[in-house]
């Protein structure tokens, strides 16, 4: 009876283990209507009210606005980008450049929720081909143990923005922000990263 019971307890430890890893993220896009050091209140771009717990492993930053000639071949970059008919290249949303510090973070071509359709595309700059209307980029990218690569068109006054790390003061009223929310088993969210658009500035991503 007893090799039963600790057979049944570590199942049981297993399967949480299992649940807590298996955990959703979300992505949260809107504006910040109070924050007391320790909760987020957001309103989000559909209109809902959501509540995110801050922790001390909460990553922040602050988004800057760059221009479309600060894309230098060997960069790496994310790119949310749509595809606008059949046959057609993937027309950019936004850029974000990242510091070569975080090169590699999130590298791949991957569906994205920023609208119907949109992709996100987190590789090197391989090549940068200027255009009547903007730029045309060759990226690069690692998915696992594969190569992939995508052509995507750079049209002129889509948002190019960058990361500056940030602390919680940033975190005030009226600020727009884009969080990735770790959420619970009882529905709780945890933020594991907000970033916060500089003066007024709402994160394209």
């Amino acid at each position: 009876m007893k090799k039963i019971i600790a057979l049944l307890l570590a199942s049981i430890v297993l399967c949480g283990l299992a649940n807590a890893e298996s955990q959703p993220s979300m992505r949260i896009r809107g504006g910040i209507i109070g924050f007391d050091g320790h909760e987020l209140q957001i309103k989000t771009r559909d209109g809902q009210n959501v509540t995110v717990n801050v922790t001390d492993d909460t990553k922040i930053s602050l988004l800057s606005a760059l221009k479309l000639s600060d894309l230098k071949q060997g960069s790496f970059v994310g790119v949310t980008a749509i595809q606008t008919g059949p046959g057609t290249p993937l027309q950019a949303r936004e850029v974000h450049i990242f510091a070569e510090a975080q090169r590699g973070t999130g590298e791949g071509h991957y569906p994205w929720d920023l609208e119907p359709g949109s992709s996100m595309t987190n590789a090197n700059v391989d090549a940068i081909v200027s255009t009547n209307n903007g730029k045309e980029l060759t990226l690069s990218y690692k998915n696992g143990s594969k190569n992939g690569s995508q052509k995507i068109m750079v049209p002129k006054g889509v948002p190019i923005i960058t990361f500056k790390p940030a602390d919680r003061s940033l975190l005030k009223a009226g600020a727009q922000i884009f969080c990735v929310a770790q959420q619970a088993v009882d529905g709780s969210l945890t933020a594991r990263y907000v970033s916060v658009g500089k003066d007024g500035m709402k994160p394209p991503m």
